[in-house]
């Protein structure tokens, strides 16, 4: 697949559900009013959707949310789609969760043919970690993290950046998953979805994050690739990798081989724009693939060439309506 601008698509993502046992301050209100469980599509008809994308030259696919270990007998996707990595199929399978279910699923997951996951963690303080999950209990995301590990899973850790909030544990929390063979990712905060608090007075710059980092350690770029929008740095004192990701400071849209698919069948060819495609009424209406693989060949030919988030005072309503749970990030 290759989109109006000369891009390959070649990396899936998946949102399995939009329901969390989190509510995390920057990504939804308190009280979120989910998705009815009848508009969803099975876990069989997720599977037959990921093999049509598979079939069109998709090589990765990331399983997310919400938080995709809450779905149930989420387990059968992923080994289904497990079941396609190699010759002709898929390359990687990879997850993103936060870690609350890690300690029931980390071997399942790895004898599934997953070999890497990312964490989101954005705080190792107890009672910082509740203030900015509200219903999150640090001890358990720290004990899947540790079975995720003791599985054989490499883990990354994915941080958003908060001013004022967690801006100055950027620097432990780097030595912390560095020196347990940890990637650490800093995002910034995206202006999706509403929130109950100020979206501009969490935003943090990751320009000036890495001016501050790069005043105390030395920051080496790494051509390194993961397949989503990451750039990163080698950290020559903790030995390990440092990635940002950068929607408003620095866009990464230049670079996109990416389309994610939400639980409900639709597709969104841009995280950051409102444009989608119906697939689930083409998945159900025919038992073969052709009305969907039209679908699909319609869509990716309208993906559009960027996002245009902007944060700051004058644009305090978020970009899109649409929040972050959906789509899975």
């Amino acid at each position: 697949m290759i989109d109006p601008f000369g891009r390959h698509i070649t990396y899936l993502r998946v949102s399995v559900t939009d329901r969390c046992d989190f509510r995390c301050v920057y990504c939804m209100t308190e009280h979120m009013t989910f998705l009815p469980k009848p508009e969803l599509l099975t876990l069989e008809e997720l599977e037959r959707l990921s093999a049509a994308f598979i079939a069109k030259g998709v090589n990765r696919i990331r399983i997310t949310g919400g938080e995709p270990l809450v779905r149930r007998n989420v387990m059968s996707l992923i080994e289904g789609l497990g079941g396609r990595i190699g010759a002709g199929g898929l390359q990687e399978l990879t997850l993103t969760t936060n870690g609350s279910q890690l300690s029931r699923f980390a071997k399942a997951l790895h004898d599934a043919g997953i070999r890497r996951i990312n964490v989101s963690l954005d705080t190792r303080d107890p009672q910082k970690f509740r203030d900015i999950t509200r219903w999150g209990d640090l001890r358990k995301v720290l004990a899947g993290i540790d079975a995720a590990q003791d599985a054989g899973l490499a883990v990354k850790i994915n941080m958003v950046a908060l001013k004022d909030i967690n801006e100055n544990e950027i620097v432990d929390m780097l030595a912390w998953a560095n020196g347990r063979r940890m990637d650490l990712t800093l995002i910034e905060t995206m202006p999706m979805g509403e929130i109950d608090g100020d979206r501009v007075a969490q935003y943090l710059p990751l320009s000036l994050v890495r001016a501050r980092l790069a005043e105390s350690y030395t920051l080496t770029d790494d051509d390194y690739r993961t397949g989503g929008p990451a750039r990163y740095v080698r950290v020559m004192e903790t030995g390990g990798r440092l990635g940002f990701i950068t929607p408003l400071t620095h866009n990464f849209c230049e670079s996109c081989n990416r389309v994610r698919v939400t639980c409900t069948g639709t597709l969104f060819m841009c995280l950051g724009q409102n444009d989608d495609a119906d697939l689930r009424t083409p998945l159900r209406a025919s038992c073969d693939d052709a009305m969907l693989n039209t679908a699909i060949d319609a869509a990716i030919a309208r993906k559009p060439k960027g996002h245009d988030f902007m944060i700051d005072r004058r644009h305090r309503a978020p970009a899109l309506a649409r929040h972050m749970s959906l789509t899975g990030g």
